[in-house]
C-alpha cells in the first residue's frame, strides 16, 4: 500500500460537495485532457456527459451539473473567482454552446447533452459518470469516471490519488503502526509525520502549505460570519453564522479577518459563549460551502466545516495557540484522515455520513490533542472516540443540497472532537476497550451493511419525512 500525504486529504476546494462538484469538475477537466493528447480541439465537435447513481440523483442540488460544465470550460477550481460562476452556467444555457478549455466553442444543450440517469448504476463507484467525445470525422471516445470522495478520481484503472502515492521512510497504513513508529523512534506523532511528508516536499513547504490552508480558512470563517440572507437551492434555509457572529460580539463591527479574531480573543469566554462560537465557525464555512463559495476539503466538502472550527477554536480560545501547533494540527489531522481513506472510504456516497462528518470529527480531535500535548496513544484514542460515536450515521439531504441535515451537523462534529479530545486527554489509552484501527474497521463493515437510499441519494431518511416545495432543484 503506498502512503498518501496528509495535504491529499486536507485541501483547499469549492462547494458545495467534494464527491459531486469538485471530482465530477476534476473529471471533466481530465477527460477533455486526455482526449486533446489525441486530438486536437478543433477537431471535436460534440461532447456528450451522462450521470450515474448518487450523482444523477443529488446531482442538481449538489451543483454537480455546474462543475461539469466548468470542468469541461477549463476553469480552476482553486482559482475561479466564485461569484462568476452563475453567469458563467447561464451563458452555456442560454447560447447553447460551450466554450473547451476557454478557446474551442461547440454547440452544447444543456437538456440534451448533459444527462442524469436516475435509473442505472456503473458498477464501479456510486458516483459514475461517463464522457463521450465525438470527431469531426465520426471518431467516437468515451471514458467512464467516477468521484470516489474527497475529490479524488477514478476510473477502473487508476485512481488520481495514485499520481502522488509514494512510500514513505515510516510508511503508517493502521493506526497501531503509527503508535509503533512513535515508540521506536521517540517521536510525537506530527514529528513522525513532518519526516513522512518531506518525501513529497521540503520542511519549509511543508509548513507555507499547512499555514496556507490556515489562511484560507480564516478568510473562508470571516466571509461566512458577514454575509447574512437565504442560502440558493430551493430550500430557503436562513444563513446563521452572521446573526450569531453579530450577538456574540455585541455588535461590534470588523473589516479585516485579524481585527475580528482579535475581538473573538477578547469575548465572553464562558462555556456556553465558547460552545455558541465552535457552533458558528463551523456553520459560518458550511454557509459558504452550500454556496459555491471556497472551502477547505477536509476531509470532503460537507465535512469541511468541522476541523476550521475546532482549528479556530484552539486558537481563540487555547492560550499559546501558534503557528507551530497550527501546522501539526493540520497534519496530524490530515494522517488520521488518509487512513479511513486507506481503510475504509471518506465518501457519502459509499458510507453515509459517518464517512464525512465521522471522519473530520476524528481528524480534528487528532489534530487537538497532539497540539495539547497529548501521548501519540492518546491522539489516536481521541480520534477513535470521535469517530466510535458517529457509526451509523445516514446521508440524507433534503432536496439534495448540503444544507439540511449537513450544515448543523458540523457544527455538532466539531464539539464532539473536542469532547473526544478531553476523554482522551485525561484518559490512560491502555484501559481503552476500541482502538482506532478496530473502529475504522466497524466504520467500514456499517458503510458496506447500509441500506443504499442512506447514501446520498435523498430516498430515505430526512430526505422523504420533510415536506418541502424546491423550485430550483
Amino acid at each position: 500500500m503506498e502512503s498518501i500525504s496528509a495535504f491529499e486529504i486536507i485541501k483547499v476546494g469549492i462547494g458545495p460537495s467534494s464527491s459531486h462538484t469538485m471530482g465530477p469538475w476534476k473529471a471533466a477537466e481530465m477527460f477533455i485532457n486526455e482526449i486533446t493528447e489525441q486530438k486536437t480541439l478543433n477537431e471535436i465537435s460534440q461532447i456528450k456527459v451522462q450521470l450515474f447513481g448518487s450523482l444523477a440523483k443529488t446531482g442538481h442540488g449538489h451543483g454537480t451539473d455546474v462543475a461539469v460544465l466548468m470542468g469541461l470550460g477549463g476553469e480552476d477550481f482553486t482559482q475561479i473567482d466564485t461569484n462568476t460562476i452563475p453567469e458563467k452556467v447561464e451563458k452555456i444555457k442560454t447560447e447553447n454552446q460551450i466554450l473547451l478549455k476557454g478557446a474551442k466553442a461547440i454547440p452544447f444543450s444543456y437538456t440534451n447533452d448533459l444527462i442524469f440517469d436516475f435509473e442505472h448504476n456503473l458498477p464501479f463507484h456510486a458516483n459514475g459518470m461517463l464522457f463521450l467525445a465525438i470527431f469531426n470525422d465520426g471518431t467516437v471516445v468515451e471514458k467512464k469516471y467516477y468521484s470516489v470522495g474527497g475529490g479524488f478520481v477514478a476510473t477502473e484503472n487508476e485512481n488520481t490519488i495514485t499520481q502522488n502515492a509514494i512510500v514513505t521512510p515510516y510508511p503508517c497504513h493502521h493506526a497501531a503502526t503509527i503508535a509503533e513508529r512513535c515508540a521506536e523512534l521517540n517521536l510525537r506523532v506530527s514529528d513522525l509525520i513532518f519526516i513522512n511528508e518531506q518525501a513529497w516536499r521540503s520542511l519549509d513547504e511543508i509548513k507555507s502549505q499547512a499555514l496556507n490552508i490556515w489562511n484560507e480558512i480564516k478568510d473562508c470563517i470571516f466571509r461566512g460570519v458577514n454575509k447574512p440572507g437565504i442560502l440558493p437551492g430551493g430550500l430557503n434555509v436562513k444563513r446563521r453564522a452572521a446573526e450569531m457572529n453579530e450577538k456574540l460580539l455585541a455588535g461590534r463591527s470588523c473589516t479585516t479577518v485579524n481585527e475580528w479574531m482579535r475581538a473573538v480573543k477578547a469575548s465572553d469566554k464562558s462555556f456556553t459563549s465558547i460552545n455558541k462560537w465552535v457552533t458558528c465557525f463551523a456553520l459560518a464555512v458550511n454557509e459558504e460551502n452550500a454556496s459555491f463559495g471556497r472551502i477547505i476539503t477536509a476531509p470532503t466538502n460537507g465535512a469541511s466545516g468541522v476541523i476550521p472550527a475546532v482549528l479556530m477554536y484552539a486558537h481563540c480560545f487555547v492560550d499559546n495557540f501558534d503557528d507551530d501547533k497550527i501546522i501539526r494540527f493540520i497534519i496530524t489531522a490530515g494522517e488520521i484522515g488518509t487512513l479511513f481513506k486507506k481503510n475504509a472510504t471518506i465518501s457519502a456516497a459509499m458510507g453515509g455520513c459517518q464517512a464525512e462528518i465521522g471522519v473530520s470529527s476524528a481528524m480534528a480531535a487528532a489534530g487537538l490533542t497532539e497540539c495539547l500535548g497529548g501521548s501519540p496513544e492518546q491522539v489516536l484514542m481521541a480520534a477513535e472516540i470521535a469517530m466510535e460515536h458517529h457509526l451509523g450515521l445516514t446521508c440524507d439531504p433534503i432536496g439534495g443540497l448540503v444544507q439540511v441535515p449537513c450544515i448543523e451537523r458540523n457544527s455538532m462534529g466539531a464539539i464532539k472532537a473536542i469532547t473526544a479530545s478531553n476523554i482522551a486527554l485525561d484518559s490512560d489509552p491502555k484501559s481503552a476497550k476500541v482502538s482506532l484501527d478496530a473502529v475504522i474497521k466497524s466504520m467500514w463493515d456499517t458503510a458496506r451493511d447500509m441500506n443504499t437510499k442512506y447514501k446520498e441519494t435523498s430516498e430515505g431518511g430526512l430526505a422523504i419525512n420533510i415536506p418541502v416545495n424546491i423550485a430550483e432543484c
